[in-house]
This record gives C-alpha cells, sequence and structure tokens, in this order.
C-alpha cells in the first residue's frame, strides 16, 4: 500500500471517529462577530480582523479563564468574513469547534484579498497575536485557512513556530518555488517575481522547513486540485513524519480544491488534541 493510501485509510477511520463525537456533545455558542480595527505598526495603515468570544465571556481579565485561540485565514479573493459568514465545510468546521472548545474566534483580513502571507500580513498577524495576549488570559494559539489562508497558514507557522500551537491547512501548497498559479498576486505581496526574490520565496514555502514545525499539523488535500496541487503537501506531510513530528495528512484522491465539513474538523481536532497531549507530557 502506497503512503498516502495509508494515511488515507487513517484518516477516513478518524473523521468518522472525531465527527460522531462531536455530534455527541452539546454545541455551545460565539458571540455577535465584532469588527476591530487597528493601526499596523509596519506601516501605519488601518487593517481589520474580526473576533467571536465564547459564550458568557467576562469582561474583566481577572475573572478569565485561560482561553485558547482559533485564527482561521480565508482564501484568494476573499477577506475577513469568510471564516464568519460562509457556510463552506472549512468555514462552518472551524466555527464549531471553537465553540465547542470555547475558543477566542479570529479571522483578519491580513492584507485581503491577495495576501499569501507576504511580510506585510506576517507582521500583522504577529501583531494580533501580541495584542491578543495583552488582553486575554491565552492558553494556545492554532491557526487554520483554506487554500492561499492554508498556505500562509504553513507559512507563518514555521517562520514563527513559537507564536503556533497547532496548524491546521485545507487543499495548501507548502512550496512557492514551484507554485506557479496567482503568481501577479504573490509577487505583489512578496515584493517581487521568484526569479527576482527566489529567497523570498524559499522562505515562505514551509517545506523548505519541516523542522521549524515543532507543533502538531494536520493538512487535507485533494488528488484532482488544480487550483493549488497537492504534491508539495504531500512532500511535506512525509518529512515531517519521518523526523517523528505529531502530523495527520488527509488525502482524497478523487476530490478537486475543497474540503467537506468532516474532513475538516477532523484536522482541527487533531491539532488541538494533539498539543494538548503535548502540554501535558512537559
Amino acid at each position: 500500500m502506497k503512503p498516502s493510501q495509508t494515511f488515507l485509510s487513517l484518516c477516513v477511520l478518524t473523521s468518522v471517529i472525531l465527527n460522531s463525537a462531536i455530534a455527541a456533545n452539546p454545541r455551545t455558542k460565539l458571540s455577535t462577530p465584532q469588527d476591530i480595527e487597528f493601526i499596523a505598526n509596519c506601516d501605519q495603515t488601518k487593517q481589520y480582523y474580526v473576533m467571536l468570544l465564547p459564550e458568557n465571556f467576562p469582561e474583566k481579565l481577572s475573572d478569565q479563564k485561560s482561553h485558547s485561540v482559533l485564527i482561521t485565514l480565508h482564501g484568494h479573493g476573499s477577506d475577513r468574513w469568510q471564516f464568519i459568514k460562509n457556510t463552506r465545510g472549512e468555514c462552518k468546521a472551524a466555527r464549531d469547534i471553537a465553540a465547542k472548545y470555547h475558543m477566542i474566534y479570529i479571522s483578519p483580513d491580513y492584507r485581503a484579498k491577495t495576501s499569501w502571507m507576504g511580510p506585510k500580513a506576517e507582521m500583522d498577524l504577529v501583531q494580533i497575536i501580541q495584542d491578543l495576549k495583552s488582553k486575554y488570559n491565552i492558553d494556545k494559539v492554532f491557526l487554520c485557512g483554506g487554500s492561499m489562508g492554508a498556505s500562509s497558514s504553513l507559512t507563518f507557522a514555521a517562520l514563527h513556530p513559537k507564536l503556533i500551537d497547532g496548524v491546521a491547512a485545507m487543499n495548501p501548497t507548502a512550496n512557492h518555488l514551484e507554485y506557479n498559479n496567482f503568481q501577479s498576486a504573490i509577487s505583489k505581496s512578496f515584493g517581487g517575481t521568484k526569479q527576482e526574490i527566489p529567497h523570498e520565496y524559499k522562505k515562505r514555502s514551509a517545506e523548505y522547513w519541516p523542522e521549524k514545525l515543532t507543533m502538531p499539523v494536520s493538512i487535507s488535500v485533494g488528488g484532482q486540485d488544480k487550483s493549488v496541487p497537492p504534491e508539495s503537501a504531500r512532500r511535506l506531510m512525509n518529512i515531517l513524519k519521518q523526523i517523528n513530528q505529531s502530523v495527520l495528512l488527509i488525502d482524497r484522491p478523487e476530490q478537486g480544491h475543497s474540503t467537506s465539513y468532516t474532513d475538516s474538523l477532523a484536522i482541527l481536532e487533531f491539532v488541538i488534541t494533539q498539543a494538548s497531549q503535548k502540554k501535558s507530557k512537559k
């Protein structure tokens, strides 16, 4: 059996079990969305993120228990409202997971609509995380996203492993040097083409920095995905597995550029439970 097939068999079983577990638990709620404006430190521009708090969240810091944060990164052409309002599987699963675990739910623009986690988007996200930690009693920080958001999640986690406790990426690329779609947007975000600044593209390609992904990583890919081909993500996961990192790959050979609600739940559950286990072993 091929490695990808082995991963798939394991993930189908895991997905069913985890989805059943979620369905059996009472669903908690998140608050009404708050649209937050802030001034970016890197260029003094107005930037935005949306925040949803767990239900019955106390106003005073002294009254707050520790909460984890789930940061969701939208896809190409969208903005901060995608993971707040969209009913597609990836978005709904993220909201449901945040509610279940009483997480602070954050959806930033990160230089919408064509970010791809360039330098300014990266600095914005660092600033948001630091701001959240200054205002709330934060336990762990999880990152997830779809498509561009998934690729950006891997990029940011590799660049800032000390800030991130788990990454769930739905249909990402892990290699910007070989990726050829959306090059106009990516070159604008990164500050030049891959021919002009290849080291910047390598810097933002998680496949080249597997040793920096020290947190649990889960990825979903589709074998028929032409928008963001799955090969680099598969290679990254194989490398992470070989160096004994905590990983989960859901590889659907017949699927295109999307991840189902069930699979999205599974990869999010995986990083959260693995991060909790990792912390308990320390």
